[in-house]
């Protein structure tokens, strides 16, 4: 360009042609049937729009959109438009299934508390450890008399050394009481979860149990549940703790053994998968089975003319994954491996391609109808982020074949996969780990290459054979195997964890990061090809501007006394103790431990006053306070029932708030508080209701 000329112009953005780019993306996607890739993506976004309302829907409503929706769909089964009719189907299908999962399986959930002697029937052993146990019962009746709880499952907690069988009837004197709520806005919502598993309440025994019947006959669920007790004990037998508790983890699906220092440091080496079955795991027991019995099959020539040895393996694969599934307590990131497994196999038995992102939508789909409730749940959002993005980004790979066989290249070949796969689903998963658990592994591709070799090629088949020797009484020669090398994983994450501290700390995340997560994961799983890349990239400034959540100026706990107000840098405790529940999570969501109490505060008999540089908040245990602390605090926050004028004079949280709407994250704008509660969907069918 010569002096003095006028620099060339950036050429403008043409969102008309973005938009014909990206249609013309969503045509080649549907010409290669990938439709059903993005049904599961829908059913989610139908589901989510169910949960946002504020009151139940009209049944009469939507019963007359459905048949309104079905007459459309097919008017609409030769028309070009037939694609986008199903996609909104797809939604207002999943917009149906929490109602209809709420009408077949839900519960009336209690606000009070419950005392009395009651008589149940033991549906399942939720976790044991060492101490106590959580038994799911239902036909909770009182031996005398006394209230029925209007539920139709409770979970209890008993000691240990008093758990029964499962299929038992019990009697014992219990305290039930209300679920609680979640301990964070936007954290983990007991209440809903347990409301869709028929939990209408949470309790414990106060006194003995005794055992009223012994179930007569033989059922299936009895009959696993008391395999896994049999397999845990002689796990018990053999093993000390913590090699134990996650041989537990890994064979039965157990982890209420985990040492708690060893769980944090397997999540922050990025190893924590290991503990929960999920593909890893099924993918080397059924392919160790379906290997097994091909091998076997293959030295006996007659026999291999006979019979085509490649099905008959994958028939045996197919039975281990099930059989692993009903043994590990079938959770959710187990039942997506295993039918991600049953996929594969069906396509060996069928001579299809086994691998491909529609066998994940098949099991994504069949999930999330049979549990909509799951998609709120970690384990799905980390198990189908993780298998989304290895089959994508391994989606129309080919491995070219070579003729180097020498063990250095097949050595160097099998790290390099390791570490490729633990990067890509390490960052899949990221977003929603950081979210659930406020934890980033940034060295997780280096625990994976160390520990994964021992995970496959000594942990879980010393495993497999150990069970398979179980009935003989000679497995403690392989459990003691499989315990050495779980010792050598807890070595490795002990010291990955230690390298990585300090390293990266993860952001406080809001619900919005969710959705963006969602979003960004729906994009990369229906397109093919580059056009895939865009919905990463953009995710990344939307999160930036909308996927992180301040942290609070104060936290006001419903169920007990601690209210926490920030002093400088941290937050510091005004009422209640540390180290309880709630501080201890508030902590770890926000990454500012509350390690200590205010000591700034005027107090007197009728409340406290707490002045800060920018805003007064006034906590009232006396009526007579209300007079003044409303006329010169910012947030008055009591456990009484604050009189109208305060309202109008100042913000108030008062008992009726906390009892309805539990905990309270407040922050200060400069001109009041932004306050969110917990609970905001006050008239739902999953709230007790006042």
């Amino acid at each position: 360009m010569s002096r003095g000329a006028l620099p060339r112009p950036i050429p403008a953005l043409d969102i008309r042609e973005i938009f014909r780019a990206l249609a013309s993306s969503v045509h080649h996607a549907l010409d290669n049937r990938r439709l059903l890739i993005a049904l599961p993506f829908a059913l989610i976004v139908g589901i989510l729009a169910y949960r946002a309302t504020r009151f139940e829907p009209s049944s009469v409503i939507m019963a007359l959109i459905t048949v309104l929706l079905g007459a459309v769909l097919v008017r609409s089964l030769r028309r070009q438009t037939l694609p986008f009719w199903v996609m909104i189907g797809a939604f207002w299908i999943g917009f149906l299934l929490l109602p209809v999962h709420g009408a077949l399986f839900g519960t009336g959930m209690i606000r009070g508390v419950f005392y009395g002697t009651y008589s149940a029937k033991v549906d399942a052993i939720h976790s044991n450890d060492a101490n106590r146990a959580r038994l799911i019962i239902s036909d909770v009746e009182p031996f005398e008399a006394g209230r029925s709880p209007p539920v139709r499952r409770a979970r209890i907690l008993i000691p240990a050394g008093q758990v029964p069988r499962v299929g038992e009837v019990i009697r014992a004197p219990m305290r039930l009481y209300k679920v609680p709520g979640p301990v964070v806005p936007g954290g983990f919502d007991s209440q809903f979860q347990a409301y869709f598993d028929g939990i209408g309440a949470f309790g414990s025994t106060t006194g003995a149990l005794e055992v009223l019947q012994s179930p007569q006959k033989i059922d299936l669920f009895r009959f696993i549940q008391e395999t896994r007790d049999t397999i845990g004990i002689r796990i018990d037998q053999t093993l000390s703790p913590p090699a134990s508790g996650i041989a537990r983890a890994l064979i039965i699906g157990d982890q209420g053994q985990v040492d708690e220092d060893i769980r944090n440091n397997l999540a922050a080496a990025g190893l924590a998968h290991v503990l929960a079955i999920s593909g890893l795991h099924l993918s080397l027991v059924a392919g160790g089975v379906f290997a097994a019995i091909r091998m076997g099959l293959a030295f006996s020539y007659s026999l291999g003319q006979r019979i085509n040895v490649k099905k008959t393996a994958a028939l045996g694969g197919m039975a281990a994954a099930v059989i692993y599934l009903g043994l590990s307590g079938a959770s959710v990131s187990a039942i997506r491996a295993t039918l991600m497994l049953l996929l594969v196999f069906g396509a060996v038995l069928a001579g299809r391609r086994a691998l491909t992102m529609r066998n994940v939508a098949f099991a994504a789909l069949f999930v999330i109808i049979i549990d909509p409730a799951s998609i709120f749940r970690p384990s799905f959002q980390l198990s189908f982020a993780a298998v989304t993005a290895l089959v994508g980004a391994y989606e129309g790979y080919r491995r070219q074949r070579t003729n180097r066989q020498d063990w250095f290249h097949k050595l160097f070949g099998f790290g390099a996969g390791i570490a490729l796969t633990s990067v890509i689903a390490g960052a899949a998963t990221a977003l929603f780990a950081a979210y659930h658990f406020q934890q980033v592994a940034p060295l997780g591709a280096l625990g994976n290459m160390v520990a994964i070799p021992m995970v496959a090629f000594v942990v879980l088949p010393a495993a497999l054979i150990g069970v398979l020797l179980m009935p003989l009484g000679i497995e403690p020669v392989f459990l003691q195997v499989m315990g050495w090398g779980i010792e050598r994983i807890i070595a490795v994450a002990d010291f990955v964890a230690g390298l990585s501290e300090g390293f990266v700390s993860a952001p406080v995340l809001g619900a919005p990061a969710l959705l963006i997560g969602f979003f960004a994961l729906g994009w990369f799983a229906f397109f093919p090809g580059r056009m895939r890349i865009a919905g990463l990239l953009a995710a990344i400034p939307l999160l930036m501007v909308f996927g992180r959540l301040p942290s609070p100026d104060v936290m006001i706990a419903d169920s007990t006394q601690a209210i926490a107000v920030r002093e400088g840098t941290g937050l510091f405790l005004i009422s209640g103790r540390t180290n309880t529940f709630a501080t201890n999570a508030w902590g770890e969501t926000y990454l500012e431990p509350i390690t200590g109490t205010s000591e700034k505060l005027s107090c007197d008999a009728l409340g406290c006053i707490a002045r800060r540089d920018n805003f007064t908040l006034a906590l009232v245990k006396g009526r007579d306070a209300f007079v003044e602390d409303c006329e010169v605090a910012d947030l008055v926050v009591t456990r009484l029932k604050a009189p109208p004028f305060c309202s109008t004079q100042t913000q108030v949280i008062d008992r009726d708030d906390l009892e309805q709407q539990g905990v309270h994250w407040a922050k200060w704008t400069g001109e009041g508080f932004w306050i969110r509660p917990a609970i905001v969907d006050t008239n739902r069918p999953w709230r007790p209701q006042y």
